[in-house]
């Protein structure tokens, strides 16, 4: 396996990153995930420019978009595959052991792994966390991913794929590493980006594809909506067919059906839209 780091493609077994890395010690960085399917990406353009939000939201200096776009070219044709996730990851760069940044510049890596496609609907769970829509961080994507990781394993444990979070004031917001969407009444509504939600591509491509609405929701809309999908660079669009201790039969629904054929036409249509 090759992966490219800080300007050239090396070994993963031998290429290595130093202990005093923002990235590693305190969180500072972001990254994208893309799918790649048979060695392209999809929608480069826009992850490019969401990294580049992310990067300018943490005080980083802009990514060189050419040279991301060579890294992925060049760890995609060194690692064929037939569906991918390629990870970018830009960090603060070596730095002392604290919040302030050092003068060594930063850190590119990017990589990627085999995937396989996903099932066509899944299981989630809320859980009792909270997304601050007020926070810092808020919409970018950053490697400060703990909340996550913790709200994941919650998901996983209770034989789930996912975890939805709520924002402070009771609002839905959004899962670990998906976007949330509601069919009420045959209309396909997902919560805003203020709401703290991340501004995710696929939602982008789904609310422009489908016509879906951007809508405050309270939490509880999981528990009366007549149908509920995720969407990610790695899901698509996902029907869910059980969210906490409520079983959705038939998933994916009608509606969720339409946005997941939808977007498969036009995402196989185009790239990089």
């Amino acid at each position: 396996m090759s992966i490219w780091l800080d300007g050239a493609l090396r070994d993963a077994t031998t290429a290595s990153v130093s202990v005093f890395d923002h990235g590693l010690t305190v969180g500072d960085g972001v990254f994208e995930t893309l799918k790649a399917a048979d060695g392209k990406p999809f929608a480069l353009t826009r992850h490019l420019d969401r990294l580049t939000r992310s990067a300018r939201g943490l005080g980083l200096p802009d990514p060189d978009h050419d040279e991301v776009a060579r890294a992925c070219a060049a760890v995609l044709e060194a690692n064929p595959m037939a569906l991918g996730r390629l990870r970018v990851t830009y960090t603060g760069g070596q730095a002392p052991l604290g919040s302030e940044r050092g003068e060594h510049g930063t850190t590119l890596v990017v990589a990627v792994s085999e995937t396989t496609r996903r099932p066509d609907s899944t299981a989630v769970v809320t859980v009792p966390w909270i997304r601050n829509e007020r926070g810092a961080l808020t919409g970018l994507k950053t490697t400060s991913y703990a909340e996550n990781v913790v709200a994941l394993a919650r998901a996983h444990e209770q034989g789930a794929s996912e975890a939805l979070f709520a924002n402070s004031v009771g609002q839905l917001c959004e899962g670990t590493g998906s976007n949330v969407f509601v069919v009420l009444d045959g209309e396909i509504h997902t919560p805003p980006v203020p709401s703290g939600c991340l501004a995710g591509i696929t939602r982008a491509l789904t609310v422009e594809w489908t016509g879906a609405k951007e809508t405050d929701l309270p939490l509880d809309v999981l528990e009366r909506a007549d149908e509920i999908f995720l969407t990610s660079s790695l899901r698509d669009v996902q029907g869910v067919h059980r969210v906490d201790g409520r079983e959705l039969p038939g998933a994916p629904g009608p509606v969720t059906a339409k946005a997941m054929r939808i977007f498969e036409e036009r995402s196989r249509a185009d790239l990089n839209p």
